[in-house]
Order: structure tokens, then C-alpha cells, then sequence
């Protein structure tokens, strides 16, 4: 009976659609069947695949983190090689503008000391530093060589109590004293009368007297104040242009015309007699230094000649960097004779 009802249901199907709607709704029975047949093998590789996954994107996660984290320090490095990088190129910058020998010298560390300011930097006498040389910065002025060590060197920053430097008003060439305050962000002028002619907000520059400061390098900016009718001077302030809090590297500066050895301490402020070879070279701090062949040396006879104090005219370089060289008597006696 099963065989013939299958002929039968056959021929039915061949001959008329009449089992196709009966084909449907048994569909609708036998496909969960399928499905069902199929699901754990479906479970078991779609649970193999999320685990696998996971693994995966885990350790992916991690070295991803391990990377963010090694370039965010690299960046952080970048970042402070960036700014070194502008300070160098404003500090070389400002270099070609001086016109004087520099040296470069960087930071390591900072007197902490109460009403003190002074600053250790990595540059000593073995580099020709000496004591009362100017230090700038790419801004301004920032004080001069206190004590000069083989190794290091102290500097007294524009702002220490104990420091004073001679200033001129740009705008009309007022010459004053601008005293340290013991702040880092303000220096005292406490010798302008009530009547002055200054105004807030006047470029102070050096005025280069004293011989420690060459002219004409900022040195503050006059803050805002009020004139007292009663006292007959007042109380101004003036902010410096030197970024004395956030400086790195600094400039010292030379203001000698004649080279200076950077490579073994110098010998100019050794007191040594001036001799003159038979060459036509003068020797004088350890330097020689070609002398044209119409020209003879200056003598001291010469100078009183000139109606100028003896020994005016030997050094001019010497007397603007603000050292002293001292000649025997002896000498300048032999030289006369000479003469």
C-alpha cells in the first residue's frame, strides 16, 4: 500500500499542481526539523569563533595599548625636542644680531635661597669664562657672571637685590639704575625724580656704562604707575624682557673683538709685560695678533702728545669688556726711552 500510494501521489504530481500547496505545509513541519539537526554544529563553531576572537582582539588590544603608550612618550620627547630646538634656533638667531663672541651655556641648577638670585650654568673657566660677564638670553638681559669655576659658573640674575645695572630709556635716552627686587619678575628704579620723563610701557636698555653691559640690549619694560606730588622721587617698577623663570640655555657673552680659546683657560688676565717681536707681531694675552707693516705701536709719549692720559689708547678692546691690564713700569719706561 505504501508503494502504491507512492505511485500514485507520482503520477498525481506529474500530471496537475494539485500537491503543491500540500508540499508547502509540509515544509513548514520538516524545515525546524533541518535546523534543529544543524544547531549544534552551528553552536560549536560560532563559539570556537568568538573565542578565538576574543583572544585575538585581547591581545590585540594590548600590544595596541603597549604601542600608544611608547609613542605617547616618543611624543612627549618630540615635544621637549621641539621646544629645545626653538629656544636654540632663537638663541642662534639672536647670535648673528650680537656681533660679539658667544658661548652657549645650559642650565643646571637654581639657588633657592630666600631674596637670592642666582643661577649655576655648565660652562666654567675652562671655557674662558670670567667673572662680570654679561649672560642674555634670546629676550633680554638676564644678569652676569657672578663667581667662575673650572667646571661652572654662578650667575647673578638682573633680579637679585644685591645687583644694579646701568639703563637708558629708548625713546628719549633718560640714563637710571635699574635694583633688583629679589622677584623674578620685577626690578626697582629708585633714582627717577617725580618729574621724569617716563612712561609706562618705555623699552629700558643698557646704557653701557660701568663697562660690565654692552649698550644696547633690552633689558625691561616699565610697568604702569602713579606719580606722588609730595615725594620727590617715585616708586616705579619695570618688568624684565629675560624669561628668568623659564630659561634652559643662555648666552654668554664676550664683548672683547679679540677671539678667546674655548679650549684651555684663557691667559688675558695674567699681568705679563707687552713685549713686541722683531717680526711686527704684538703678543698680548697669550694671542698674536699681526701689526701692518706702515705702523709702529702706539707709545705713551704719543698719547700725551695726543692731549689723551698715558695708557689710553693701549687697549680700547680691554676697557669695554670691563677688564683692566696693568703694565710694569719698567716697561713703559724701556718704551720711552726707545721713542
Amino acid at each position: 500500500m505504501a508503494i502504491i500510494a507512492s505511485v500514485a501521489l507520482l503520477i498525481t504530481e506529474h500530471q496537475s499542481h494539485r500537491l503543491d500547496a500540500l508540499r508547502a505545509t509540509l515544509s513548514v513541519i520538516v524545515d525546524p526539523l533541518k535546523y534543529l539537526v544543524d544547531l549544534p554544529t552551528v553552536l560549536i563553531e560560532q563559539t570556537a569563533d568568538s573565542v578565538s576572537s576574543y583572544s585575538t582582539l585581547k591581545k590585540e588590544n594590548t600590544q595596541l595599548r603597549e604601542e600608544q603608550f611608547i609613542d605617547k612618550t616618543r611624543l612627549l620627547k618630540f615635544d621637549s625636542l621641539e621646544k629645545e630646538n626653538i629656544r636654540l634656533r632663537a638663541l642662534l638667531e639672536n647670535s648673528f644680531k650680537l656681533g660679539e663672541q658667544l658661548l652657549i651655556a645650559e642650565l643646571l641648577s637654581i639657588n633657592t635661597a630666600p631674596y637670592e638670585n642666582i643661577v649655576v650654568v655648565n660652562k666654567g673657566t675652562r671655557f674662558g669664562v670670567h667673572p662680570q660677564q654679561p649672560v642674555l638670553d634670546a629676550n633680554g638681559v638676564v644678569g652676569q657672571v657672578f663667581r667662575a669655576l673650572p667646571f661652572s659658573s654662578e650667575i647673578m640674575l638682573i633680579t637679585d637685590p644685591n645687583h644694579a645695572i646701568p639703563v637708558q630709556v629708548n625713546r628719549n635716552g633718560l640714563l637710571t639704575i635699574a635694583v633688583g627686587s629679589g622677584q623674578l619678575n620685577r626690578l626697582n628704579l629708585p633714582f627717577l625724580p617725580n618729574n621724569a620723563d617716563i612712561r609706562p610701557g618705555d623699552l629700558l636698555i643698557t646704557s653701557g656704562l660701568g663697562g660690565t653691559f654692552p649698550s644696547g640690549y633690552p633689558v625691561a619694560i616699565v610697568d604702569d604707575f602713579t606719580p606722588i606730588t609730595n615725594k620727590p622721587f617715585v616708586n616705579i617698577t619695570a618688568t624684565p624682557k629675560a624669561m628668568l623663570d623659564r630659561n634652559r640655555e643662555l648666552l654668554i657673552v664676550w664683548s672683547d673683538s679679540s677671539p678667546v680659546s674655548l679650549s684651555s683657560p684663557p691667559t688675558s688676565h695674567e699681568k705679563t709685560p707687552e713685549t713686541t717681536p722683531p717680526n711686527g707681531q704684538s703678543t698680548e694675552s697669550g694671542l698674536i695678533r699681526e701689526t701692518p707693516k706702515g705702523k709702529r705701536a702706539r707709545t705713551a709719549r704719543d698719547d700725551k702728545s695726543a692731549g689723551a692720559p698715558a695708557g689710553t689708547g693701549r687697549d680700547d678692546q680691554s676697557a669695554r669688556s670691563g677688564l683692566t691690564r696693568k703694565v710694569p713700569a719698567a716697561a713703559q719706561t724701556g718704551t720711552d726711552n726707545d721713542e
